[in-house]
């Protein structure tokens, strides 16, 4: 593994972070953002972020264990090299995520995008995305005010690339 500045956020996109050690051969426990996390696979380079700089990865093995991914970095043998990684963000070229589906979007895509309502009300710009595990939801803010929407077909009614800008239909309380 190589170390270096932090990713460009303009040209790389988070995809896991690593949550703990998996045993004593250096396996590190990783929770992908978007399962099944097909940028996080065996022969994939991948940077680490940790502590404010990277470190270039080479992903040796990857496999789904409980909601998590059991991954092999080449270099990281014992369970405390791969301790020391814990809390480190995965993060790969934009280049190389997936193709979407025609009603897909990633999560860092969203950011900046104008959120209105059917109506016509300015809600403000989605600041980030979360996941409950149920769903995503969408942290919108206007100034002090933030609202947080489900991403889900009853809230969410249109996305317009183009204009940067998303209509939802907000269930009865939730701008409350």
């Amino acid at each position: 593994m190589t170390s270096g500045p932090p990713p460009d956020r303009r040209t790389t996109c988070a995809v896991g972070e690593v949550v703990g050690v998996h045993g004593l051969r250096g396996l590190l426990r990783v929770r992908p953002y978007h399962p099944p996390a097909p940028s996080i696979a065996p022969g994939r380079e991948v940077l680490l972020e940790q502590h404010g700089g990277t470190r270039r990865a080479r992903v040796r093995s990857a496999a789904p264990h409980g909601g998590v991914l059991l991954v092999g970095i080449e270099g990281i043998e014992d369970r405390s090299a791969a301790e020391a990684l814990r809390g480190a963000r995965v993060v790969v070229p934009l280049a190389e995520l997936p193709p979407l589906g025609p009603d897909e979007f990633y999560w860092h895509e969203m950011e900046g995008f104008t959120v209105e309502t059917t109506g016509g009300a300015r809600l403000g710009a989605i600041a980030a995305t979360m996941t409950t595990g149920l769903h995503d939801v969408w942290i919108v803010r206007d100034g002090a005010r933030e609202y947080l929407l489900p991403v889900v077909a009853e809230v969410v009614r249109s996305i317009d690339r183009s204009a940067r800008r998303v209509v939802v239909d907000p269930l009865d309380g939730l701008l409350d």
